[in-house]
């Protein structure tokens, strides 16, 4: 057993090794706009894959899970518009005590271990790759300071920000950028521009 788990942790090991020679292959070019710019781009990169995945990604049960919780809903709300607001109650919570709850705490978690594996750990790895080939001593060789940028606060003290929180806060600016332009196209398609207007 023991000899059958280290040859799992080499081979983990291994893959990992190989993964990490492959980013630094494709992100090394970027360095010479410098690490800002460098990490940044891992960020834009870790968001593309975890919206990928996320589309791609789903298993059957939660597939299934979907549908039964759309149903059961569904079904609820028919109960609640009932011509008899009591009778319709009543009707909402038998729904709620027989399907609905179950389904939606299965639909929940099911939902939560994909999130797991097609959006946090994702992130987890791309953070865990930029704090190791970013580190302070690599960065002091790559641009000759050991943070990415460094700035005065509102108290006078000195503020750095490394290369590490650097990548978070390029996930927040990238996946509200995602999220703005998402919902800028969807004003446009909902509310197309006339033909008058497209003429002018």
């Amino acid at each position: 057993m023991e000899q059958l788990l280290d040859a799992v942790w080499f081979k983990i090991e291994a893959f990992i090794h190989y993964l990490k020679i492959s980013l630094d292959f494709v992100f090394a070019p970027l360095n010479s706009l410098g690490p800002a710019v460098a990490i940044f781009m891992v960020a834009l990169v870790t968001v593309i894959i975890t919206k990928l995945l996320t589309k791609i990604y789903k298993t059957k049960r939660y597939q299934e899970l979907e549908k039964q919780f759309v149903h059961y809903f569904d079904l609820r709300q028919e109960a609640l518009q009932s011509e008899d607001p009591e009778k319709g109650k009543l009707l909402a919570r038998n729904i709620d005590q027989g399907k609905l709850n179950k389904v939606y705490y299965d639909y929940f978690f099911e939902g939560l271990l994909s999130s797991l594996l097609t959006k946090y750990l994702p992130i987890f790895s791309f953070l865990t790759y930029v704090n190791k080939t970013y580190s302070s001593s690599n960065l002091l060789s790559l641009s000759g300071r050991e943070y990415i940028f460094k700035f005065n606060g509102l108290d006078g003290q000195t503020m750095v920000i490394g290369a590490a929180f650097w990548f978070v806060i390029s996930l927040f600016v990238v996946y509200l950028a995602w999220f703005s332009v998402g919902k800028a196209r969807s004003k446009c398609v909902l509310n197309p521009v006339p033909e008058r207007q497209k003429a002018m």
